[in-house]
Protein backbone atom coordinates (compact mmCIF):
# COMPACT_ATOMS: atom_id res chain seq x y z
CA UNK A 1 0.00 0.00 0.00
CA UNK A 2 1.23 3.10 -0.82
CA UNK A 3 1.97 6.02 1.53
CA UNK A 4 1.14 9.29 -0.19
CA UNK A 5 1.88 11.93 2.38
CA UNK A 6 5.63 10.15 2.35
CA UNK A 7 5.94 9.66 -1.50
CA UNK A 8 4.56 13.98 -1.64
CA UNK A 9 7.20 15.08 0.87
CA UNK A 10 9.96 12.96 -1.00
CA UNK A 11 8.93 14.93 -4.19
CA UNK A 12 8.43 18.42 -2.32
CA UNK A 13 12.21 17.37 -0.87
CA UNK A 14 13.49 16.83 -4.43
CA UNK A 15 12.19 19.67 -5.66
CA UNK A 16 13.99 21.88 -3.18
CA UNK A 17 17.02 19.56 -3.69
CA UNK A 18 17.66 18.96 -7.17
CA UNK A 19 17.57 23.20 -8.43
CA UNK A 20 19.73 24.15 -5.48
CA UNK A 21 22.04 21.65 -6.30
CA UNK A 22 22.40 22.82 -9.99
CA UNK A 23 22.61 25.99 -9.01
CA UNK A 24 25.33 25.85 -6.40
CA UNK A 25 27.37 23.26 -8.75
CA UNK A 26 27.07 26.54 -11.11
CA UNK A 27 28.57 28.94 -9.09
CA UNK A 28 31.53 26.57 -8.13
CA UNK A 29 32.87 27.64 -11.37
CA UNK A 30 33.97 31.06 -10.00
CA UNK A 31 33.47 30.32 -6.33
CA UNK A 32 35.56 33.74 -5.22
CA UNK A 33 32.80 36.17 -6.57
CA UNK A 34 30.68 37.95 -3.47
CA UNK A 35 27.53 37.11 -5.19
CA UNK A 36 28.89 33.29 -4.53
CA UNK A 37 30.18 33.89 -1.31
CA UNK A 38 26.93 35.67 0.01
CA UNK A 39 24.62 32.60 -1.07
CA UNK A 40 27.20 30.62 0.35
CA UNK A 41 27.22 31.66 3.15
CA UNK A 42 23.47 32.04 3.94
CA UNK A 43 23.07 28.05 2.92
CA UNK A 44 26.31 28.02 5.29
CA UNK A 45 23.98 29.91 8.02
CA UNK A 46 20.77 27.97 7.37
CA UNK A 47 22.36 24.71 8.05
CA UNK A 48 24.29 25.64 11.51
CA UNK A 49 21.43 27.63 12.70
CA UNK A 50 20.18 24.87 14.88
CA UNK A 51 23.60 24.72 16.18
CA UNK A 52 23.96 28.81 16.90
CA UNK A 53 20.32 28.32 18.33
CA UNK A 54 21.84 26.19 21.68
CA UNK A 55 25.31 27.66 21.08
CA UNK A 56 25.75 31.10 20.02
CA UNK A 57 26.51 32.49 23.53
CA UNK A 58 29.44 30.77 24.19
CA UNK A 59 30.60 31.07 20.41
CA UNK A 60 30.01 34.94 20.61
CA UNK A 61 32.27 34.81 23.57
CA UNK A 62 34.94 33.21 22.08
CA UNK A 63 35.03 35.40 18.57
CA UNK A 64 35.12 38.40 20.81
CA UNK A 65 38.83 38.76 20.62
CA UNK A 66 39.56 36.84 17.72
CA UNK A 67 41.55 38.21 14.71
CA UNK A 68 39.19 36.18 12.56
CA UNK A 69 37.13 37.91 9.86
CA UNK A 70 34.20 36.86 7.91
CA UNK A 71 35.79 36.62 4.14
CA UNK A 72 32.37 35.86 2.72
CA UNK A 73 30.80 38.90 3.88
CA UNK A 74 31.80 42.43 1.21
CA UNK A 75 34.19 44.61 3.39
CA UNK A 76 35.28 41.39 5.52
CA UNK A 77 34.04 42.35 8.57
CA UNK A 78 35.37 40.77 12.29
CA UNK A 79 33.85 37.29 13.12
CA UNK A 80 33.37 39.34 16.57
CA UNK A 81 30.98 41.61 14.81
CA UNK A 82 29.19 38.82 13.07
CA UNK A 83 28.75 36.60 15.94
CA UNK A 84 27.41 39.82 18.62
CA UNK A 85 24.68 40.46 15.82
CA UNK A 86 23.45 36.88 15.19
CA UNK A 87 23.69 36.04 19.49
CA UNK A 88 21.93 39.55 20.00
CA UNK A 89 19.03 38.49 17.68
CA UNK A 90 18.67 35.38 19.01
CA UNK A 91 18.48 36.32 22.58
CA UNK A 92 15.99 38.91 21.16
CA UNK A 93 13.92 36.28 19.65
CA UNK A 94 13.77 34.89 22.43
CA UNK A 95 12.88 37.16 25.05
CA UNK A 96 9.77 37.51 22.19
CA UNK A 97 8.74 34.25 22.58
CA UNK A 98 9.48 33.13 26.51
CA UNK A 99 9.06 35.22 29.58
CA UNK A 100 11.56 33.11 30.95
CA UNK A 101 13.92 34.70 28.66
CA UNK A 102 14.88 38.25 30.34
CA UNK A 103 18.04 40.25 29.80
CA UNK A 104 20.28 41.50 32.55
CA UNK A 105 18.94 44.94 33.65
CA UNK A 106 21.41 47.23 34.77
CA UNK A 107 20.06 50.91 34.25
CA UNK A 108 23.27 52.45 35.75
CA UNK A 109 24.97 51.03 32.25
CA UNK A 110 21.79 51.14 29.92
CA UNK A 111 21.25 54.96 30.18
CA UNK A 112 24.64 56.29 29.49
CA UNK A 113 25.16 53.80 26.46
CA UNK A 114 21.44 54.51 24.62
CA UNK A 115 22.38 58.19 25.27
CA UNK A 116 25.81 57.49 23.23
CA UNK A 117 24.44 55.47 20.49
CA UNK A 118 21.86 59.07 20.01
CA UNK A 119 25.07 61.03 19.66
CA UNK A 120 26.49 58.53 17.20
CA UNK A 121 23.44 58.45 15.69
CA UNK A 122 22.86 62.11 15.26
CA UNK A 123 26.37 63.00 14.74
CA UNK A 124 26.64 60.49 11.15
CA UNK A 125 23.35 62.23 10.18
CA UNK A 126 24.59 65.94 10.38
CA UNK A 127 28.15 65.09 8.84
CA UNK A 128 27.45 62.60 6.06
CA UNK A 129 25.74 59.54 7.12
CA UNK A 130 27.13 55.21 7.22
CA UNK A 131 28.84 56.17 3.55
CA UNK A 132 30.13 51.87 2.85
CA UNK A 133 33.23 51.93 0.58
CA UNK A 134 32.82 48.09 0.15
CA UNK A 135 29.21 48.97 -0.99
CA UNK A 136 30.24 51.86 -3.15
CA UNK A 137 29.21 54.63 -1.93
CA UNK A 138 30.88 58.04 -2.36
CA UNK A 139 31.89 58.96 1.67
CA UNK A 140 33.58 56.08 3.15
CA UNK A 141 34.34 55.83 6.87
CA UNK A 142 31.13 53.79 7.61
CA UNK A 143 33.14 51.08 8.91
CA UNK A 144 34.16 52.55 12.09
CA UNK A 145 30.35 53.36 13.10
CA UNK A 146 29.62 49.67 12.57
CA UNK A 147 32.16 48.97 14.88
CA UNK A 148 30.84 51.47 17.06
CA UNK A 149 27.53 50.61 17.34
CA UNK A 150 27.82 46.77 17.54
CA UNK A 151 30.39 47.44 20.08
CA UNK A 152 27.68 49.33 22.66
CA UNK A 153 25.50 46.81 21.49
CA UNK A 154 27.93 44.27 22.58
CA UNK A 155 26.75 44.58 26.46
CA UNK A 156 23.10 43.79 25.53
CA UNK A 157 24.27 40.29 23.48
CA UNK A 158 26.28 39.31 26.77
CA UNK A 159 23.77 40.31 29.40
CA UNK A 160 21.32 38.38 27.72
CA UNK A 161 21.65 35.92 30.00
CA UNK A 162 23.60 34.62 33.37
CA UNK A 163 26.60 32.97 33.51
CA UNK A 164 26.09 29.98 35.07
CA UNK A 165 28.34 29.40 38.19
CA UNK A 166 29.07 26.24 37.25
CA UNK A 167 30.29 27.39 33.97
CA UNK A 168 32.23 30.28 34.74
CA UNK A 169 35.49 29.12 34.34
CA UNK A 170 34.99 27.64 30.96
CA UNK A 171 33.18 31.21 29.65
CA UNK A 172 35.93 33.25 30.95
CA UNK A 173 38.32 30.88 29.19
CA UNK A 174 36.77 31.44 26.24
CA UNK A 175 36.78 35.06 26.52
CA UNK A 176 40.04 35.42 26.99
CA UNK A 177 41.89 32.99 25.04
CA UNK A 178 39.90 33.71 22.02
CA UNK A 179 42.83 36.67 21.91
CA UNK A 180 45.48 33.41 21.43
CA UNK A 181 44.11 33.37 17.68
CA UNK A 182 45.79 36.32 16.84
CA UNK A 183 49.44 34.86 16.60
CA UNK A 184 48.23 32.68 13.26
CA UNK A 185 48.50 36.08 11.43
CA UNK A 186 52.20 35.95 12.18
CA UNK A 187 53.03 32.57 10.54
CA UNK A 188 51.96 33.44 7.24
CA UNK A 189 55.57 33.68 5.79
CA UNK A 190 56.48 30.31 6.94
CA UNK A 191 52.58 28.54 6.11
CA UNK A 192 53.05 26.27 3.43
CA UNK A 193 51.37 27.31 0.27
CA UNK A 194 48.83 24.19 0.53
CA UNK A 195 47.56 25.88 4.16
CA UNK A 196 47.34 29.79 2.80
CA UNK A 197 43.78 29.11 2.89
CA UNK A 198 43.57 29.04 6.45
CA UNK A 199 44.58 33.20 5.95
CA UNK A 200 41.18 34.04 4.43
CA UNK A 201 39.80 33.71 8.14
CA UNK A 202 42.81 34.62 10.07
CA UNK A 203 44.68 37.47 7.74
CA UNK A 204 47.61 37.54 7.67
CA UNK A 205 49.92 40.46 10.13
CA UNK A 206 51.18 43.57 9.46
CA UNK A 207 54.70 42.09 8.52
CA UNK A 208 53.24 40.13 5.54
CA UNK A 209 52.46 43.53 3.84
CA UNK A 210 56.05 44.52 3.94
CA UNK A 211 57.48 41.83 1.70
CA UNK A 212 59.12 39.87 4.53
CA UNK A 213 59.29 36.07 3.27
CA UNK A 214 60.63 35.45 6.45
CA UNK A 215 60.54 35.33 10.41
CA UNK A 216 63.58 35.94 12.42
CA UNK A 217 62.76 35.73 15.81
CA UNK A 218 63.88 38.26 17.83
CA UNK A 219 64.04 41.14 14.75
CA UNK A 220 60.82 40.61 13.21
CA UNK A 221 58.33 42.54 15.53
CA UNK A 222 55.55 39.59 15.81
CA UNK A 223 52.83 41.66 17.12
CA UNK A 224 50.09 39.02 16.31
CA UNK A 225 52.49 36.75 19.09
CA UNK A 226 52.93 39.68 21.31
CA UNK A 227 48.45 39.65 21.56
CA UNK A 228 48.35 36.35 22.08
CA UNK A 229 50.58 36.22 24.96
CA UNK A 230 48.82 39.75 26.78
CA UNK A 231 45.71 36.98 26.29
CA UNK A 232 47.09 34.08 27.83
CA UNK A 233 48.58 36.07 30.83
CA UNK A 234 45.21 37.57 31.40
CA UNK A 235 43.48 34.26 31.47
CA UNK A 236 45.81 33.20 34.09
CA UNK A 237 45.29 35.91 36.63
CA UNK A 238 41.78 35.91 35.17
CA UNK A 239 41.98 32.27 36.43
CA UNK A 240 43.63 31.65 39.49
CA UNK A 241 45.13 35.60 40.91
CA UNK A 242 48.35 36.33 41.47
CA UNK A 243 48.35 34.21 44.41
CA UNK A 244 47.12 31.24 43.16
CA UNK A 245 49.82 31.34 40.25
CA UNK A 246 52.75 31.89 42.20
CA UNK A 247 51.59 30.36 46.12
CA UNK A 248 48.69 27.95 45.00
CA UNK A 249 51.92 25.27 45.07
CA UNK A 250 51.61 24.73 41.51
CA UNK A 251 55.14 25.43 40.19
CA UNK A 252 53.88 25.34 36.23
CA UNK A 253 51.26 27.90 36.62
CA UNK A 254 54.19 30.42 37.36
CA UNK A 255 56.46 28.84 34.82
CA UNK A 256 53.63 29.23 31.97
CA UNK A 257 52.77 32.69 33.13
CA UNK A 258 56.47 33.85 32.49
CA UNK A 259 57.06 32.09 29.25
CA UNK A 260 53.64 34.07 27.74
CA UNK A 261 55.09 37.63 29.26
CA UNK A 262 57.79 36.43 27.42
CA UNK A 263 56.37 36.44 24.49
CA UNK A 264 54.91 39.75 24.82
CA UNK A 265 58.14 41.53 24.01
CA UNK A 266 58.29 39.35 20.84
CA UNK A 267 55.76 42.26 19.52
CA UNK A 268 57.96 44.96 20.52
CA UNK A 269 55.02 47.02 21.74
CA UNK A 270 55.47 49.06 24.78
CA UNK A 271 51.66 49.22 25.42
CA UNK A 272 51.97 45.41 25.79
CA UNK A 273 54.79 44.99 28.44
CA UNK A 274 52.66 48.22 30.50
CA UNK A 275 49.31 46.55 30.29
CA UNK A 276 50.63 43.34 31.72
CA UNK A 277 53.15 44.92 34.02
CA UNK A 278 50.61 47.72 35.49
CA UNK A 279 47.30 45.11 35.70
CA UNK A 280 49.93 42.56 37.55
CA UNK A 281 50.69 45.80 39.96
CA UNK A 282 47.24 46.61 40.12
CA UNK A 283 46.37 42.87 41.10
CA UNK A 284 49.06 42.41 43.30
CA UNK A 285 47.69 45.34 45.95
CA UNK A 286 44.10 44.07 45.01
CA UNK A 287 44.58 41.00 46.45
CA UNK A 288 46.56 41.63 49.50
CA UNK A 289 49.38 40.17 48.34
CA UNK A 290 51.90 43.21 49.66
CA UNK A 291 50.86 41.22 53.10
CA UNK A 292 52.73 38.45 52.29
CA UNK A 293 55.97 36.66 52.06
CA UNK A 294 55.07 36.99 48.30
CA UNK A 295 55.81 41.08 48.63
CA UNK A 296 59.88 39.96 49.37
CA UNK A 297 60.23 37.91 46.65
CA UNK A 298 59.10 40.59 43.91
CA UNK A 299 61.38 42.85 45.66
CA UNK A 300 64.42 40.92 45.19
CA UNK A 301 63.33 39.52 41.57
CA UNK A 302 62.33 42.93 40.76
CA UNK A 303 65.82 44.22 41.99
CA UNK A 304 67.84 40.35 40.19
CA UNK A 305 66.04 41.31 36.95
CA UNK A 306 67.37 45.37 36.86
CA UNK A 307 70.77 44.43 37.37
CA UNK A 308 70.92 41.81 35.09
CA UNK A 309 69.50 44.09 32.40
CA UNK A 310 71.05 46.76 32.42
CA UNK A 311 74.43 45.62 31.40
CA UNK A 312 72.65 43.07 29.15
CA UNK A 313 70.32 45.43 27.40
CA UNK A 314 72.61 46.05 24.37
CA UNK A 315 72.35 42.60 23.49
CA UNK A 316 69.20 41.82 24.00
CA UNK A 317 66.70 41.23 20.57
CA UNK A 318 65.21 44.38 18.82
CA UNK A 319 61.98 43.81 19.85
CA UNK A 320 62.97 43.03 23.62
CA UNK A 321 65.28 46.20 23.04
CA UNK A 322 62.52 48.04 21.32
CA UNK A 323 59.84 47.22 24.27
CA UNK A 324 62.39 48.60 27.57
CA UNK A 325 62.48 52.06 25.13
CA UNK A 326 60.53 54.24 27.71
CA UNK A 327 63.14 52.74 30.36
CA UNK A 328 66.68 54.75 30.88
CA UNK A 329 68.82 51.84 29.12
CA UNK A 330 71.53 51.73 27.19
CA UNK A 331 69.92 50.03 23.87
CA UNK A 332 70.60 50.13 20.18
CA UNK A 333 70.07 53.21 18.30
CA UNK A 334 68.00 51.77 15.71
CA UNK A 335 65.51 50.50 18.85
CA UNK A 336 65.54 54.13 20.41
CA UNK A 337 65.13 55.37 16.83
CA UNK A 338 62.00 53.34 16.11
CA UNK A 339 60.65 53.77 19.39
CA UNK A 340 60.96 58.12 19.64
CA UNK A 341 59.50 57.71 16.45
CA UNK A 342 56.45 56.58 16.82
CA UNK A 343 55.51 58.78 20.12
CA UNK A 344 56.98 61.83 18.09
CA UNK A 345 54.20 61.54 15.00
CA UNK A 346 51.71 61.43 17.65
CA UNK A 347 52.71 64.33 20.13
CA UNK A 348 52.88 66.16 16.41
CA UNK A 349 49.51 65.18 15.16
CA UNK A 350 47.76 65.92 18.77
CA UNK A 351 49.64 69.42 18.44
CA UNK A 352 48.33 70.05 14.91
CA UNK A 353 44.99 68.65 15.94
CA UNK A 354 44.22 71.24 19.28
CA UNK A 355 42.82 73.98 16.55
CA UNK A 356 40.31 71.47 15.76
CA UNK A 357 38.53 70.89 19.12
CA UNK A 358 36.83 74.18 18.86
CA UNK A 359 35.27 73.61 16.09
CA UNK A 360 33.55 70.39 16.76
CA UNK A 361 32.96 71.11 19.94
CA UNK A 362 29.07 71.20 19.75
CA UNK A 363 29.04 68.64 16.61
CA UNK A 364 31.48 66.46 16.19
CA UNK A 365 33.15 65.71 13.30
CA UNK A 366 31.78 62.32 12.42
CA UNK A 367 34.03 59.52 10.70
CA UNK A 368 32.77 60.59 7.06
CA UNK A 369 36.15 60.51 4.43
CA UNK A 370 35.66 61.90 1.32
CA UNK A 371 37.05 60.18 -1.72
CA UNK A 372 39.96 63.21 -2.06
CA UNK A 373 41.04 62.41 1.93
CA UNK A 374 40.61 58.48 1.11
CA UNK A 375 43.66 58.49 -1.33
CA UNK A 376 45.80 60.05 0.92
CA UNK A 377 45.36 57.83 3.34
CA UNK A 378 48.55 55.09 2.18
CA UNK A 379 50.35 52.33 4.12
CA UNK A 380 52.54 54.37 6.39
CA UNK A 381 51.43 57.49 5.60
CA UNK A 382 51.73 58.98 9.30
CA UNK A 383 55.42 59.29 9.05
CA UNK A 384 55.45 60.78 5.67
CA UNK A 385 52.48 63.52 5.76
CA UNK A 386 53.88 67.03 5.61
CA UNK A 387 50.68 68.37 7.57
CA UNK A 388 50.40 66.23 11.02
CA UNK A 389 46.85 67.39 10.81
CA UNK A 390 46.90 65.61 7.13
CA UNK A 391 48.39 62.24 7.92
CA UNK A 392 46.31 58.98 6.95
CA UNK A 393 45.58 58.06 10.93
CA UNK A 394 44.32 61.71 11.38
CA UNK A 395 42.09 62.03 8.73
CA UNK A 396 40.75 58.27 9.34
CA UNK A 397 40.05 59.41 13.66
CA UNK A 398 43.08 57.21 14.82
CA UNK A 399 44.07 59.69 17.18
CA UNK A 400 45.96 57.26 19.59
CA UNK A 401 44.86 59.91 22.12
CA UNK A 402 41.68 59.06 24.52
CA UNK A 403 39.89 62.27 24.74
CA UNK A 404 40.75 63.63 21.34
CA UNK A 405 39.62 59.79 19.55
CA UNK A 406 35.87 61.16 21.28
CA UNK A 407 35.76 65.01 21.44
CA UNK A 408 36.56 65.40 18.09
CA UNK A 409 34.36 62.78 16.16
CA UNK A 410 31.55 63.14 18.07
CA UNK A 411 31.82 67.01 20.85
CA UNK A 412 31.58 67.48 24.09
CA UNK A 413 28.42 65.01 24.10
CA UNK A 414 29.81 62.28 22.73
CA UNK A 415 32.85 63.20 25.24
CA UNK A 416 30.53 63.49 28.59
CA UNK A 417 28.42 60.22 27.58
CA UNK A 418 31.57 57.99 27.16
CA UNK A 419 32.30 59.29 30.39
CA UNK A 420 29.61 58.58 32.10
CA UNK A 421 29.45 55.12 30.71
CA UNK A 422 33.51 54.69 32.02
CA UNK A 423 32.41 55.94 35.67
CA UNK A 424 28.98 53.96 35.68
CA UNK A 425 31.47 50.69 34.85
CA UNK A 426 33.46 51.17 37.29
CA UNK A 427 30.81 51.37 40.02
CA UNK A 428 29.72 48.32 38.79
CA UNK A 429 32.69 46.79 38.47
CA UNK A 430 33.80 47.84 42.09
CA UNK A 431 30.73 46.87 43.86
CA UNK A 432 30.78 43.22 42.52
CA UNK A 433 34.63 43.29 43.09
CA UNK A 434 33.89 44.07 46.81
CA UNK A 435 30.68 42.06 47.29
CA UNK A 436 30.57 39.39 44.68
CA UNK A 437 30.32 35.75 45.13
CA UNK A 438 33.98 35.06 46.59
CA UNK A 439 34.18 32.33 43.75
CA UNK A 440 34.25 34.90 41.36
CA UNK A 441 36.75 37.28 43.53
CA UNK A 442 39.82 36.77 40.83
CA UNK A 443 37.97 37.54 37.57
CA UNK A 444 36.11 40.38 39.21
CA UNK A 445 39.59 41.59 40.73
CA UNK A 446 40.97 41.67 36.80
CA UNK A 447 38.44 43.05 35.07
CA UNK A 448 38.08 45.87 37.59
CA UNK A 449 41.74 46.64 37.36
CA UNK A 450 41.90 46.28 33.63
CA UNK A 451 38.95 48.84 32.94
CA UNK A 452 40.28 50.93 36.12
CA UNK A 453 43.75 51.21 33.78
CA UNK A 454 42.09 52.04 30.49
CA UNK A 455 40.06 54.55 32.36
CA UNK A 456 43.45 56.01 33.79
CA UNK A 457 44.95 55.96 30.32
CA UNK A 458 41.78 57.36 28.60
CA UNK A 459 42.28 60.45 31.16
CA UNK A 460 45.40 60.86 30.78
CA UNK A 461 45.27 60.80 26.46
CA UNK A 462 47.49 57.94 26.13
CA UNK A 463 44.41 55.35 25.46
CA UNK A 464 46.11 52.80 22.79
CA UNK A 465 42.51 51.31 21.93
CA UNK A 466 40.58 53.41 19.10
CA UNK A 467 37.05 54.91 20.42
CA UNK A 468 34.85 52.89 17.56
CA UNK A 469 37.42 49.44 18.83
CA UNK A 470 37.55 50.76 22.82
CA UNK A 471 34.06 50.90 23.35
CA UNK A 472 33.72 47.44 22.38
CA UNK A 473 36.08 47.07 25.01
CA UNK A 474 34.66 48.66 27.32
CA UNK A 475 31.16 47.16 27.03
CA UNK A 476 32.41 43.64 26.76
CA UNK A 477 34.05 44.34 30.15
CA UNK A 478 31.20 45.48 32.06
CA UNK A 479 28.88 43.06 30.21
CA UNK A 480 30.97 40.19 31.31
CA UNK A 481 31.21 41.56 34.88
CA UNK A 482 27.47 41.75 34.70
CA UNK A 483 26.22 38.47 33.31
CA UNK A 484 28.79 36.58 35.42
CA UNK A 485 27.49 37.85 38.78
CA UNK A 486 23.93 38.41 37.45
CA UNK A 487 23.54 41.72 37.77
CA UNK A 488 25.25 44.32 40.50
CA UNK A 489 25.85 42.85 43.53
CA UNK A 490 25.13 44.51 46.86
CA UNK A 491 26.38 44.18 50.39
CA UNK A 492 24.66 42.10 52.77
CA UNK A 493 21.80 43.11 54.66
CA UNK A 494 23.04 44.24 58.25
CA UNK A 495 21.16 42.63 60.63
CA UNK A 496 18.84 45.39 62.55
CA UNK A 497 19.20 45.94 66.75
CA UNK A 498 15.91 44.06 67.68
CA UNK A 499 17.33 41.08 66.10
CA UNK A 500 20.80 41.22 67.66
CA UNK A 501 18.96 42.10 70.75
CA UNK A 502 16.41 39.07 70.06
CA UNK A 503 19.35 36.79 69.69
CA UNK A 504 21.40 38.31 72.07
CA UNK A 505 18.86 37.83 74.80
CA UNK A 506 20.00 36.07 77.85
CA UNK A 507 17.24 34.23 80.00
CA UNK A 508 16.91 35.52 83.42
CA UNK A 509 15.98 31.39 84.64
CA UNK A 510 17.82 28.48 83.06
CA UNK A 511 16.05 26.63 81.29
CA UNK A 512 13.20 23.70 82.84
CA UNK A 513 14.98 20.24 82.68
CA UNK A 514 12.84 17.00 81.34
CA UNK A 515 10.95 15.57 83.75
CA UNK A 516 12.53 12.16 84.12
CA UNK A 517 16.08 14.20 85.14
CA UNK A 518 13.70 16.15 87.66
CA UNK A 519 12.62 12.36 89.03
CA UNK A 520 16.17 11.27 89.03
CA UNK A 521 17.62 13.89 90.99
CA UNK A 522 14.98 13.83 93.48
CA UNK A 523 13.51 17.66 92.23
Amino acid sequence: MNNAPAILRSLITFALIIPLAVVVGYMLTNPLQYSTLAIFGVLALALIFPLLMKWHYPLMLFCWNTSAVAFFVKGAPAFSLVMITLSLGISVAERMLSQEKQFIRVPQITWPLLFLIAVVLFTAKMTGGFGLRAFGSEVYGGKKYVFLIIGILSYFAVTARPIPPGKAKWYIALFFLGGTTMLVGDLYPITPSFLHFVFWIIPPSGLSYEGNNSIELGVTRLGGVGAAGIAFCLWMMARYGIQGIFLGGKWWRWCLWIVSFLLVFLGGFRSGIFAVGATFLVMFFMEGMHRTKLLLVAILSGIVTITAIIPLAPHLPFTFQRALAFLPLNISQEARTSAEDSTNWRMEMWKALMPQVSQHLLVGKGYAITAEDFQMMGYDSSFHAVDPSQQGLALASDYHNGVLSVLIPFGIWGLAAYVWLMLAGLWVLYNNWKHGDPALRTVNTLLLATCLLEFVLFASCMAGLFFSYGCGYWAGHVGLSVALNNGVCKPAPRESDQAKQARNLVRPFPRPRPAFQRYRTGL
